[in-house]
């Protein structure tokens, strides 16, 4: 199970602003983090929450929940956590930004359209909501025209791109600004296109 492993840094007692930042399958804290030294985020408190051996739950993010499960929960609590670490540093909910890769793309979505507000918004490098499918009956709340930025590959040998379209249409339906761009045979990977989108929409 995931201990409460966050590492905190970037402009960790001077930021108004937070970004949580959530590694994917087989990566790290340290990994996800080296990300944001290209991303418009200089000024902001950057918190990385660490996964129990490298993995936030065993199975696909396409697998029924309960077979993720308790590994799912206990992710997502650590999520809830890390968004908690920022707020008690004094950091108000919007100003508090997401971003993921691939598992940590899909935990990140999981958590805002679970817990739907106006934060300040998110970025998914390859993800989709969980699940074997779309359990609109968890997504309550609204998130009052939060941007959100969402980058995928067709075909992507994790991440479907039918997954990402019903994720797109369920964050727009909560009230979302989002901004979906596939790229044909991208690969598995984060390119410098969706970058430049995530700061020029999201970190701005």
């Amino acid at each position: 199970m995931h201990k409460e492993i966050i590492i905190q840094t970037g402009n960790i007692n001077n930021a108004t602003k937070a970004l949580i930042m959530l590694h994917g399958r087989g990566g790290s804290a340290e990994d996800i983090l080296s990300l944001a030294t290209h991303l418009n985020v200089k000024a902001y408190a950057l918190f990385a929450p660490q996964a129990a051996n490298n993995t936030w739950y065993p199975y696909s993010f396409l697998a029924p929940p309960r077979e993720n499960e308790p590994w799912l929960s206990a992710a997502l609590e650590l999520v809830g956590k890390t968004v908690d670490a920022a707020m008690k540093r004094g950091i108000a909910k919007k100003d508090i930004y997401f971003m993921g890769f691939s598992q940590g793309a899909c935990l990140a979505l999981e958590f805002i359209a679970r817990h739907a507000a106006k934060y300040g918004g998110a970025v998914i490098f390859t993800g989709g909501l969980i699940g074997d499918k779309i359990y609109a009956e968890n997504y309550k709340g609204n998130f009052d025209a939060m941007p959100v930025f969402i980058g995928t590959s067709d075909p992507d040998f994790h991440v479907p791109a039918a997954r990402v379209y019903a994720t797109t249409h369920i964050l727009k339906n909560m009230g979302a600004d989002v901004t979906e761009k596939v790229y044909n045979n991208m690969g598995h990977t984060i390119i410098k296109d969706e970058i430049d989108l995530a700061n020029e929409l999201v970190f701005k």
